[in-house]
């Protein structure tokens, strides 16, 4: 993955082995077991020294979307095979561990989506009943997420995760990751469609 692809520092960020090996390792672990290449459609891998602005686009309730400039930590893009990430954040994940956040896994879970030509939360799986199941699973879960963000009522992952499916699954990912036990305890059936996918099981590790 290192020699791959093309890696660029901006905003003044000098890039160093200590940056491409952090990023790199923390995004292969979605690899680890799994038989595929190395993120196949990442052309380029930009990074930048901490929070950077970017235009964009943000949902504000009602089906209505704002356009205009937004703070971000990373982005992962389609068409152009980038996937752009703010250093401090990255550091981050890779030393804190349990908080459920990390800004790799999110955004490299979505590079694992756009594998099967969509953005639905919905990667390469095994077979047709591993879809099946995926899609009743993930769509229950992201429903009572949506609920819970709807009421304010108490949710262990992230409601940023209930904007869509992709989000959704990414948000899952994070916390597959970093709070696996948790994860399986008060979601058993996400919990086990991710460590199918993934063919990890971190709540034992």
């Amino acid at each position: 993955m290192l020699a791959e692809k093309h890696w660029e520092g901006c905003g003044g960020l000098e890039l160093n082995d200590e940056i491409r090996l952090t990023i790199a390792a923390q995004a292969c672990v979605l690899l680890l077991h799994r038989d595929a290449d190395y993120y196949p459609r990442v052309k380029s891998i930009l990074v930048y020294p901490s929070t950077y602005v970017a235009d964009g686009e943000r949902h504000i309730g009602g089906g209505i979307w704002e356009e205009g400039e937004e703070a971000r930590l990373g982005h992962t893009q389609q068409q152009l095979g980038a996937v752009v990430l703010a250093w401090d954040a990255s550091m981050h994940g890779s030393r804190i561990l349990g908080d459920g956040r990390n800004v790799v896994l999110h955004e490299f879970a979505h590079q694992l989506d756009f594998e099967n030509d969509g953005t639905d939360g919905t990667p390469v799986l095994a077979g047709s009943h591993q879809y099946v199941t995926w899609a009743r699973v993930l769509g229950e879960e992201l429903q009572r997420l949506r609920q819970a963000e709807a009421t304010g009522a108490p949710a262990l992952l992230d409601t940023y995760g209930a904007e869509n499916p992709a989000e959704f699954f990414a948000v899952a990912t994070e916390f597959f990751f970093e709070r696996p036990v948790e994860l399986e305890l008060r979601h058993p059936e996400l919990y086990a469609e991710l460590k199918a996918f993934y063919r990890q099981d971190p709540a034992r590790m």
